[in-house]
């Protein structure tokens, strides 16, 4: 944790006290690990779903122990921070008889169930949709899984890297003189996420309608061919493969990243007008936005080296706030190479409130990425840090379930429920009514 964090981002400002939640109400029992699964649930529990993450005793999701993390506890790192808060987490040992009881039991007070184990792991624990559906006939089932549920790859794992290669984003992106690259922040995860998310949102909207549950699915591979955009339909069109641009586009010009005399910054002319005004306000380079040929943009895209050349010789003139200002006048789609620790800290960042720090009842300040939606009528919910293994599994067994003390204690007894508590009930209630 940097030193500096609790000096450089604000404390999250809370919610007002009486708006209602867009989801408050709804419950769901997230049996999700590593990141489109959690992230998509996270989403959920942001618009005030009650979010009860089902982990396994002890090691709990391994997405935990990605680095760096926090200090004070190895099981509570950064990337699982960043998309697991909001969320009520209980331990249970799923190959115990007790652990899967109370599993179903969870299930059946659910109106949403996800999961993104591989295929076949919750039949075998008899957690599957046509046998839960019996006793939670409006329950909405969400799979996500790497090649789909049914079929000749259902078997096959997947990660957000290898379905950028298999999709043919990874042949998209870099340089034509060497191999592509993937794209490191995991693209492909958080647009499953986002796919799920919305899924789940459609299903509850329909069971309003018609009062019926239903099975929703998400595969890692088919988002991930959806995320190489329109590049798949212009192929169909032409049979040609896309080629790697670097920077540039091959569909407008200039597209790409130049110079000031003293930073990096990209600009995106997507068409006549907006390439007519950087000519002669930002410019003011009147011979190019009367060029007959640089005027049109295939006209622009032909002569691209030359054109660039001639933009790089003028912006290495004046440093970056002196194109800023002009080209925001001018309407100019530009901005700053930025590393994300520079974007995080932005001027834009700050006025959006990206960054906020939320306190934990242990560990201090932890920080909090918002999520990009904005409610006028039910903001999202104040954010609780990411809980430890088996926070909250006490209380869920008593407050949600309806546990009597000892019928709880058990099962923290007997391990088929696991507490970062230990065998303390009260203590790890006490806990979490004070998180809470």
């Amino acid at each position: 944790m940097s030193s500096t964090f609790a000096e450089e981002f604000p404390q999250h400002e809370p919610r007002p006290k009486d708006a209602p939640k867009a989801l408050a109400g709804i419950r769901v029992v997230d049996f999700t690990h590593f990141i489109a699964g959690p992230f998509a649930t996270m989403m959920l529990a942001d618009m005030g779903a009650d979010v009860i993450k089902i982990e396994a005793p002890v090691r709990g999701d391994e997405f935990r122990y990605y680095p760096p993390a926090h200090p004070e506890d190895e099981s509570i790192g950064a990337p699982y921070l960043w998309s697991n808060r909001n969320k009520r987490s209980i331990a249970l040992d799923l190959k115990s008889e007790d652990g899967r009881r109370v599993a179903r039991e969870l299930i059946a007070s659910a109106d949403v169930v996800a999961e993104n184990f591989s295929t076949g792991v919750m039949e075998r624990l008899g957690l599957d949709y046509k046998t839960i559906r019996d006793t939670n006939p409006e329950v909405i089932y969400c799979s996500v899984s790497a090649y789909g549920r049914e079929g000749a790859f259902a078997d096959r794992l997947g990660f957000d890297p290898i379905a950028q290669a298999e999709s043919g984003f990874v042949s998209m992106n870099g340089y034509p003189d060497r191999q592509g690259v993937r794209a490191l922040s995991p693209v492909m995860d958080i647009s499953t996420a986002m796919m799920a998310s919305n899924a789940m949102l459609a299903a509850l909207v329909a069971r309003e309608r018609t009062g019926k549950g239903q099975a929703v699915e998400v595969s890692l591979f088919d988002n991930a061919v959806l995320m190489t955009g329109y590049a798949t339909l212009q192929h169909v069109f032409t049979g040609a493969e896309p080629q790697r641009h670097g920077n540039t586009s091959p569909d407008t010009c200039p597209s790409g990243v130049f110079k000031a005399a003293d930073k990096a910054f990209y600009i995106n002319c997507g068409n006549n007008k907006i390439f007519n005004r950087l000519a002669n306000q930002v410019l003011e380079m009147p011979e190019l936005a009367n060029d007959p040929v640089l005027a049109d943009r295939n006209g622009r895209i032909a002569r691209r080296a030359e054109l660039f050349k001639v933009l790089d010789e003028a912006f290495a003139k004046f440093p970056w706030s002196h194109w800023q200002q002009r080209m925001r006048a001018a309407s100019i789609p530009c901005g700053e190479v930025r590393s994300v620790g520079e974007a995080i800290r932005s001027a834009e960042a700050q006025e959006r409130k990206l960054v906020t720090r939320v306190e934990h009842p242990d560990l201090g300040w932890l920080p909090n990425i918002a999520l990009p939606f904005r409610f006028s009528e039910t903001p999202v919910d104040d954010p609780r840090p990411a809980p430890r293994i088996g926070e909250h599994s006490f209380n869920v067994l008593t407050e949600v379930l309806g546990y009597d003390v000892e019928a709880a204690s058990g099962l923290l007894e007997r391990g088929a429920v696991y507490s970062f508590a230990g065998k303390d009930a009260a203590a790890s209630t006490n806990r979490i009514e004070a998180a809470t």
